[in-house]
């Protein structure tokens, strides 16, 4: 049986706890079936995500190196962030990116709307590919982080060597590839047409 042939299932209750500005945890009770009994289901409310592949006119792709407390770990990961309330996602793209890494978002293309954890979370991550201004010299970074600027092979080589391994981050590459796929069979050629 297919989904489109299921009925959807009958949310009987949320009750919404605020933990923090940044998260609220969701309790709903799902009914599947009518007759059967209800289930108790969590999961976490967050802002949207915002992640961008952002390349330059010289050919390099930011990655940005800062400490996540979560995993408490420094990790590499894509420029990225939270999608404001007075924002829409393209704006929050272009500043985020200035933010993160002082660059100019010359020309911004949306890769889509993707669920972040179907099982866990109830926000979305919002992806894009920028054309960017080159570096800023006098750019200083946000306190504990750090900006390096990397070619799309290296990018793929820190994914195979572990060092990057952001797994949302790794497959807003693969969207890269596979939305520009018809344009060009070399990923480091990809987006010449729209330079």
């Amino acid at each position: 049986m297919s989904h489109k042939d299921t009925k959807p299932a009958l949310i009987k209750s949320r009750v919404e706890t605020t933990l923090s500005p940044w998260v609220r945890l969701v309790q709903k009770e799902v009914q599947f079936a009518p007759g059967e009994p209800a289930h108790i289901y969590h999961s976490l409310a967050l802002a949207d995500y915002i992640a961008i592949l952002a390349r330059t006119p010289s050919w390099l792709f930011p990655i940005i190196c800062q400490y996540r407390p979560a995993i408490e770990q420094y990790t590499w990961e894509l420029p990225a962030g939270l999608l404001e309330l007075d924002e829409n996602p393209m704006q929050s793209c272009v500043r985020e990116l200035k933010e993160e890494t002082g660059l100019k978002a010359l020309s911004v293309t949306s890769l889509g709307v993707y669920y972040t954890d179907t099982g866990r979370l109830e926000n979305r991550q919002h992806v894009f590919f920028v054309q960017a201004s080159e570096p800023n010299p006098d750019f200083v970074p946000e306190s504990g982080t750090e900006v390096r600027y990397v070619t799309f092979e290296k990018l793929k080589e820190l994914i195979r060597g572990r060092q990057f391994r952001h797994q949302l981050h790794i497959a807003v590459l693969q969207l890269y590839e596979l939305y520009f796929a018809s344009q060009a069979s070399d990923p480091n050629n990809l987006l010449k047409a729209k330079s």
